[in-house]
This record gives structure tokens, C-alpha cells and sequence, in this order.
């Protein structure tokens, strides 16, 4: 799976999730203060990787701040991308069964590398439900996105 990665800051557990992706034999690419030379703001580095969902040149993305909290609120402006800000592994599941979330969102503060290595499991473990209510809410948001980029195209005069 090709995974977008990023983060505003050089932190050992962002390491160190790049590394645990590699392992998993994922290939990734690292953007923000992990990648020499590259803009490291949540906000920027953030966009970056969602991008690269939305576009389809990633599978997925994980996007990490201090908080977590900015970086999945940047990836989130992206049509298309549903990040999800995760603290815990029973999260990571939840996000990816019943939002069928595209984008992991972690905070660099909370997640100690046990804790990553236990999100990571849960997320990669996890497939997008077929409930038909938990379809019918990824349906709706997928129109809000449509409606977003609609909301930006050029008006007719």
C-alpha cells in the first residue's frame, strides 16, 4: 500500500511510524519536517499528503501534529479525504468500519510508540463496513465534499 505520511515535527514516534509502516511493508512517502528541505507546517505538510489521497497517487495518508488536531482538520479540507483523529486502537477501528476513514490523523504529544504500534494493528486490521446507515453517512459526506468543490468553481457571470 502506498501511504503519505506526514508531520510538523522531527519527533521520535514520527519516526518511528514511518519506520513501523516500512516494516509492514508499506511504501511510504514522508512529507514536513521528515522529508530534508520540505515545508514542515501542520497545515501545509498536512494538505500535502491528503492530496495525495484524494488524487489516488497514496492509498492512504497519516498526518501528525503536536495535538493532531490541526493536521486532520487541514486533511479534512480536502474533497474526498475523511481523516480521522485517532488516541486509541478501538478509534483507529472505529474510524476505518464505520467512517471508512482514508486518513489517519495522530497526535505527536499522546501516542507513545506502544500505543502507535496498537493504532496501527487496529487500522490496518479493520475494512469499511457494508452497513447500510454507516454507507448512507460516508454517501452524505461525500456530497458535502462535492458541494464544497462546487461551492469554489468559477461562477458564470
Amino acid at each position: 500500500m502506498r501511504i503519505s505520511v506526514s508531520s510538523d515535527m522531527d519527533e521520535p514516534v514520527a519516526r518511528s511510524l514511518v519506520e513501523q509502516l516500512r516494516a509492514r511493508g508499506h511504501e511510504v512517502r514522508a512529507y514536513g519536517a521528515l522529508r530534508t528541505g520540505d515545508d514542515p507546517r501542520w497545515a501545509v505538510c498536512s494538505e500535502t499528503a491528503a492530496r495525495e489521497v484524494a488524487a489516488g497517487t497514496a492509498d492512504q495518508a497519516v498526518v501528525c501534529c503536536w495535538t493532531g488536531t490541526g493536521a486532520s482538520i487541514a486533511a479534512n479540507k480536502v474533497p474526498g479525504v475523511r481523516a480521522a483523529l485517532c488516541t486509541d486502537a478501538y478509534t483507529a477501528d472505529g474510524a476505518r468500519r464505520w467512517n471508512d476513514a482514508n486518513v489517519l490523523a495522530l497526535s505527536l504529544r499522546l501516542t507513545s510508540e506502544p500505543l502507535l504500534k496498537e493504532i496501527l494493528d487496529a487500522w490496518f486490521a479493520a475494512d469499511a463496513g457494508e452497513d447500510a446507515e454507516d454507507r448512507e453517512n460516508i454517501a452524505h459526506v461525500e456530497r458535502l465534499d462535492r458541494g464544497r468543490a462546487d461551492s469554489h468553481a468559477p461562477q458564470a457571470p
